[in-house]
């Protein structure tokens, strides 16, 4: 479904029951934002992967203005600050007062945005392999540079300068650079993102790597950030490094951080389970 928002289109989706029935009762579990990575990708690797979560919240799919089903505009509308004001927009737009929100990766940063911006509306917040600034791309290039092949490392000068053609341009990119964002692709040879059924979007992919994530720095706001707050990362995630998500839990007040072993940028194929455990405590708990 699509609601029209700040002069767009946004596509979301919902699953599950906010008002559920328990024995003889009724429960009301909290609603929870599911905000996806890229720039530029879409909302069905959450469904793939975390549809588990509707045993203990109403969740709401999202894609980004521009991205996946969401209504194609110039690439300039593509900014993190339309993506953090969608977020709130569509909160007004279904009525509710408090969300939670989980953000993977690019969602995550538009999650520490919209906290910070609008702490009064979220009750709880999940940020799963992201980043708080730009700094964190010089780590990942030089994580890149060691351990990456000459191949990997030359498919990544696409993203680093935004210049990527079209989808199938940035599919190429992931069939290469699959097996450097999970450990599942590498040891099992199955692919991971470079079979997704994802609607990307290169422009908006573009727009955040050629512009705005070379700038954004969110490290001296994370403390207005007073919800209880869940980190993940990934122990060998490359282009979300732990060592992000440690100054991020070290900067948002109370934040538990749960680092996983043998787990790359795909978090929520490479661990599963524990995520799925993770998430659901912390949303319950």
């Amino acid at each position: 479904m699509k609601a029209t928002l700040r002069g767009t289109e946004i596509y979301f989706d919902i699953a599950g029951m906010q008002l559920a029935p328990k024995g003889h009762d009724f429960i009301e579990k909290p609603v929870l934002f599911l905000l996806h990575g890229g720039p530029g990708g879409d909302h069905l690797g959450f469904k793939r992967h975390s549809l588990e979560l509707q045993d203990v919240a109403q969740l709401v799919f999202i894609d980004h203005r521009g991205c996946g089903r969401s209504k194609k505009t110039k690439q300039s509308d593509y900014s993190l600050k339309n993506n953090i004001e969608d977020i709130e927009a569509l909160r007004k737009h279904l009525g509710l007062k408090k969300i939670c929100i989980l953000g993977g990766s690019y969602g995550g940063i538009v999650a520490q945005g919209y906290a910070i911006r609008y702490s009064k509306h979220v009750e709880k917040l999940i940020l799963s392999v992201t980043i708080p600034s730009y700094k964190a791309i010089e780590e990942s290039k030089a994580y890149l540079n060691k351990y990456g092949t000459a191949k990997q490392i030359a498919i990544c000068e696409h993203l680093w300068n935004g210049g990527f053609k079209d989808h199938n341009h940035v599919m190429r990119y992931f069939k290469i650079m699959d097996s450097f964002y999970s450990l599942t692709a590498r040891k099992k040879r199955k692919p991971v993102f470079a079979k997704s059924k994802t609607i990307w979007s290169h422009e908006a992919l573009n727009e955040g790597f050629g512009g705005f994530l070379q700038h954004f720095n969110f490290v001296p706001q994370l403390k207005k950030i007073k919800c209880p707050t869940l980190v993940l990362a990934g122990q060998d995630d490359w282009i979300c490094r732990p060592s992000q998500s440690k100054i991020i839990a070290q900067h948002i007040p109370h934040a538990q951080l749960k680092i996983f072993r043998n787990c790359g940028h795909a978090l929520a194929v490479d661990a599963h389970d524990k995520y799925i455990r993770a998430v659901k405590r912390f949303l319950t708990g």
